[in-house]
């Protein structure tokens, strides 16, 4: 090969490696920018941990023609709740009865019955709110001293019954049967295990001969 001729392959060469170089920064820009993707697309992302939403005021199961029972530590039976249908909120963890009928068992035996159209009980049966042609009866029993106690039954439209300290109490007109006895009131405070009754607003009684009680 000639000089000349060699002279000329020298000079493609070069104008070759001219152009190479202007576009060899693009070349690698690009080869990072597709390796900084995939990198990318092939990371895991870790999102904040969501908080647990709040229970709302929305039935979370239901129960029907149902009894729901409730121990003490010694495994002593301490109340029964039954209902044609419940409705139990989480919210507020409380049990909405229709034609709610509970039976509640103190330390001594005695048995309290309660019945309405319509209850609200929280979560252990210790408390329940009865709504509508409400009764609640408590059997003649002994006290802690071994005195009799007399058999006492409410009535009214509206009850809030308390088992474990043993109290119903209402915001709306009662009549309360004290075995003969029998008594009207605006509302009612009463405690059995003291026999403490307090009748507020018009207050009327009926009290039997000591024979009859």
């Amino acid at each position: 090969m000639s000089a000349l001729a060699l002279g000329s392959v020298w000079r493609g060469v070069r104008r070759a490696a001219d152009r190479a170089a202007v576009y060899l920064p693009l070349v690698l820009m690009g080869i990072v920018a597709l390796g900084t993707y995939l990198l990318a697309r092939n990371t895991p992302v870790f999102l904040p941990a969501s908080e647990p939403a709040a229970p709302t005021h929305v039935p979370d199961y239901f129960l029907r023609d149902f009894t729901v029972r409730s121990f003490d530590a010694k495994g002593r039976l301490k109340s029964e709740v039954s209902g044609v249908e419940g409705r139990h909120y989480p919210d507020t963890d409380t049990l909405e009865i229709d034609q709610p009928r509970m039976r509640s068992y103190n330390a001594r035996g005695q048995v309290t019955v309660a019945t309405a159209r319509r209850g609200l009980s929280n979560g252990d049966g210790s408390e329940v709110q009865l709504f509508g042609d409400a009764v609640v009866t408590r059997q003649s029993g002994t006290d802690t001293s071994g005195r009799r106690t007399p058999r006492v039954e409410v009535r009214g439209e509206f009850l809030h019954f308390f088992a474990d300290t043993e109290r119903l109490t209402s915001n709306r007109p009662v009549v309360l049967e004290r075995d003969a006895d029998r008594f009207t009131g605006d509302s009612l405070d009463f405690t059995n295990l003291d026999q403490q009754l307090q009748l507020s607003g018009r207050v009327r009684g009926t009290l039997a001969p000591s024979g009859k009680r």
